[in-house]
């Protein structure tokens, strides 16, 4: 697989991460053990994947840990942390650092790669900011992590409120941000600013339920519709969901999902989460097929390009 440069933090790495969370957990969300879940990560470094985004609360930080272990050399890895407690209070800057502490223990590592604030949403940054940036900065002069980031809420901020102040706050070298077809809104908000200024971007959300399931898309787009973010008129003269499922050069609407987010400019590394090995190599292989076709991209940016409040979940 080809590599490409983690903004600037000079990294490379593939432009397929595994996602070690999200609705799968490499499987054992849904009962796997941990042996099998080592497999697929296993499958994803003979595929030439090495970016794998992980968290504490994902529970994989140890399967992640030990099945890398004998290439972490060759291997990016990015881990995650909460920043408020079960009560919804900020935990304390010390906090972090255990929480960081445990993660590198988990993982068998000296330094994390990027370690970033988990689910940020745009009241909670200026704490990050002033409180805890501070801390994990000295994290990174006593070389436990190599660069900072942060994620955000997408579910909660589709228009990526956070994110627009973040990224030239300067601080953060990486950050995770959602995106696809039905909501492509950081194409505007998020990725020129990430390019100004070097950021590196990890896009989630590239393929959903909603994105896949094509009776669960029609009643989300009726609602968009319903909601005026979407014209019918745009939708009669350019069916984009019938466009993709009969177009010669798109195999599924998950493929085509995956499509438009690896090309997009300004994506970096798109995150492909399963606990199947088969259904790994077919996502990997859809993000290695060339951009959609001009005429798809341009009824997805027609139909969809006034969404702002749908994140496909």
């Amino acid at each position: 697989m080809e590599q490409v440069t983690l903004g600037r933090t000079g990294l490379l790495v593939s432009p397929v991460g595994l996602g070690c969370g999200g609705y799968s957990r490499l499987g054992m969300r849904q009962g796997k053990d941990e042996k099998q879940a080592e497999r697929l990560v296993g499958q994803a470094l003979d595929l030439g994947i090495n970016f794998f985004d992980t968290a504490r609360v994902y529970g994989t930080e140890e399967v992640v840990g030990r099945a890398v272990a004998h290439v972490r050399d060759q291997v990016v890895i990015s881990t995650k942390t909460i920043i408020r407690d079960g009560d919804g209070n900020f935990l304390p800057a010390a906090r972090l650092v255990e929480s960081l502490e445990k993660s590198l223990t988990r993982l068998q590592t000296d330094c994390v790669d990027v370690f970033s604030f988990h689910g940020v949403n745009a009241g909670e940054l200026d704490h990050c900011l002033e409180v805890l940036v501070p801390v994990m900065q000295q994290q990174i002069d006593a070389g436990k992590i190599r660069h900072l980031g942060i994620t955000e809420s997408f579910q909660g901020e589709p228009m990526h409120e956070m994110l627009e102040r973040a990224v030239p706050a300067g601080c953060f070298d990486v950050v995770m941000v959602g995106f696809n077809f039905l909501n492509a809104s950081a194409r505007r908000n998020v990725f020129p600013q990430c390019l100004e200024h070097g950021v590196a971007t990890q896009v989630m959300h590239a393929v959903r339920h909603v994105l896949t399931d094509e009776a669960l898309l029609a009643e989300t787009i009726a609602g968009l519709v319903d909601a005026g973010e979407i014209d019918p008129a745009m939708l009669e003269a350019a069916d984009p969901v019938t466009a993709i499922r009969q177009h010669p050069e798109v195999a599924s609407l998950t493929e085509a999902a995956y499509r438009f987010c690896r090309h997009e400019l300004g994506a970096t590394v798109v995150l492909t989460g399963t606990g199947n090995i088969e259904h790994l190599k077919a996502n990997v292989a859809a993000l290695q097929r060339p951009p959609l076709p001009a005429d798809l991209q341009d009824r997805l940016q027609r139909a969809f390009g006034s969404v702002r409040t749908a994140s496909g979940d």
